[in-house]
């Protein structure tokens, strides 16, 4: 009876063991460190997104992540909660709110979003952000001085730093040649603070017989540069030294002068007695880039375009200021290309072309809040150029005031390209003294003249809605192409007023051009063919091929 008790006791603590053990080990699982690597990785991640493309103030994301640790059970705060949706727009238009861009998948592991959070603000007045000064690196800022190397040297040690600042100081005038800010190996989240003045080279030889870009930013994740600065490239002596060779805009054919009183400028040289290079640089470029940031800053007097992003997936640029005169020859505002989930908002923007260009290879980009002029308006294209194919989609143009400009809102693509332009929305334009308010142009030329091609970009689901004001020239301009007439083009509230200037005023004009009137227009723009063609299709990659 003893022995049946005592292997009942040994079998019953067994049981206890093995039940004490496998919950010591489950608990042991949910504080084990790959459970809190997890967390934190999905926290951070999240927190770098949320500041970097929509603006939220790094210190409040920060806050609600660290609120948000307390349980094991809870999930990161998605994307979508922490943003701000685009103002409604019209309900035949969808303008999701573009998603957080993956990290870039052919960078190392070392610039991918690290394990644990950085540390908040990246401002410099927050404390927690190490901040490299130029000038601690040799900078003078006299405006004389070649700071290129201090600024490189700055750089070097920023690029190391993850959340670091490099601090351009007010009050001071820094002469730097062409440079690049380039990862891939730098460290996420780095601050370019410019609260000084950064001037271009008007010296011919500092730029190596033509280079593309003064100030580039090329391959960084969360890079940020703002502040109350300037860079101001100095381009007049660029503008009119080579006036020939500058294409000129295909809508200046539509604009007849009352009388032609037109020169051609005169070629200035530059301050060291020769010629500029042919190719003009744009000031400040991003290439490669995830979640960038431009906010604050003057650009000024670019030689050619003053603010690109190129190849870069999520792009905030707001509360910017770009300036140069109206007749400077091709300096664009901002140029997209082959970027997506971009927004821009609430700044001014003058210069002598595009206000903004949008370019192949765009998606989801929302512009509200901007004025423009003088320029060229804002446009998408030029697109299928030397028979290139293109394709841009998910386009918004909401808020905008333009005034004196040379187009309002515009479509413009080369005979001979292929691809399509789909799903834009212009809408709320207010225009004042435009010379053409509407234009939609599939048969754009740059040059003198230009071969004639079937083929085209198709362009389907274009809408317009509340363009309002004034114009000079012709209200609306549709020269759609034979072989790929436009299709699904709307017009709601249109209201476009002439006001005789200096150009011969002419009515609407389309070809080619089929869609709906949703309220009657101002001027009547009776020669949109409602409904659709009797044959019409996008082009597919098969039709590249044929």
């Amino acid at each position: 009876m003893s022995r049946l008790s005592m292997k009942n006791l040994t079998y019953m603590l067994v049981i206890a063991i093995l039940i004490w053990s496998s919950s010591f080990e489950s608990c042991i699982a949910r504080r084990g460190k790959h459970w809190r690597h997890t967390r934190a990785f999905s926290s951070s991640l999240y927190k770098k997104k949320g500041k970097s493309y929509y603006g939220h103030s790094h210190s409040h994301n920060h806050n609600h992540n660290h609120h948000g640790g307390g349980s094991s059970k809870s999930k990161p705060p998605t994307h979508k909660k922490s943003t701000p949706s685009p103002p409604n727009p019209p309900p035949y238009t969808t303008i999701p709110p573009p998603p957080p861009p993956p990290p870039p998948k052919s960078h190392k592991p070392k610039v991918g979003v690290p394990s644990t959070p950085p540390p908040p603000p990246k401002d410099c007045n927050g404390g927690h952000s190490i901040i490299f000064n130029v000038l601690d690196f040799g900078a003078k800022g006299d405006g004389s001085t070649d700071d290129t190397k201090a600024f490189q040297a700055t750089w070097g040690a920023a690029c190391k730093v993850e959340a670091s600042t490099m601090l351009v100081p007010a009050d001071y005038t820094f002469y730097v040649g062409p440079m690049s800010f380039s990862g891939p190996y730098c460290k996420p989240s780095i601050v370019f603070q410019l609260d000084g003045t950064i001037i271009a080279p008007t010296n011919a030889n500092a730029w190596s017989g033509g280079l593309l870009q003064w100030l580039e930013f090329t391959k960084l994740v969360g890079i940020t540069i703002q502040g109350k600065g300037v860079i101001d490239g100095r381009g007049s002596v660029w503008w009119q030294d080579q006036p020939f060779d500058n294409p000129i805009d295909g809508e200046e054919k539509l604009i007849v002068p009352l009388n032609h009183t037109w020169k051609p400028p005169v070629p200035v040289q530059s301050a060291m007695g020769r010629k500029m290079p042919s190719i003009k640089p744009t000031a400040l470029r991003f290439y490669g880039s995830f979640n960038a940031v431009v906010t604050g800053i003057t650009i000024q007097n670019s030689p050619q375009c003053h603010l690109k992003f190129d190849n870069c997936n999520g792009v905030l640029v707001h509360d910017v200021s770009i300036s140069s005169p109206g007749n400077s020859p091709n300096t664009d505002g901002i140029h997209l290309q082959n970027s997506k989930d971009v927004m821009i908002h609430t700044s001014n923007l003058a210069c002598g072309d595009d206000c903004i260009s949008i370019q192949t290879g765009c998606s989801n980009v929302f512009v509200h809040d901007v004025n423009c002029g003088p320029g060229h308006g804002i446009s998408i294209g030029s697109l299928g150029k030397d028979n290139t194919r293109a394709c841009v989609s998910n386009i918004t143009v909401r808020d905008v005031n333009m005034h004196n400009t040379m187009n309002g809102v515009r479509i413009k693509t080369w005979q001979g390209g292929s691809g399509s332009v789909q799903g834009v929305l212009f809408s709320n334009i207010q225009v004042s003294e435009v010379q053409l308010p509407i234009v939609i142009d599939q048969f754009y030329c740059d040059k003198r003249t230009c071969t004639n091609h079937t083929s085209a970009v198709s362009l389907e689901g274009i809408n317009y809605d509340r363009i309002k004001g004034t114009y000079t020239v012709k209200p609306v301009h549709f020269a759609c192409s034979d072989s790929l007439p436009c299709v699904d083009v709307s017009l709601n509230k249109v209201e476009l007023k002439p006001v005789q200037e200096q150009y011969h005023l002419c009515n609407p004009f389309c070809w080619q051009t089929y869609g709906e009137l949703r309220s009657p227009t101002v001027p009547t723009i009776d020669c949109l063919q409602i409904g659709k063609p009797s044959s019409n299709r996008i082009q597919t990659d098969h039709d590249i091929f044929i």
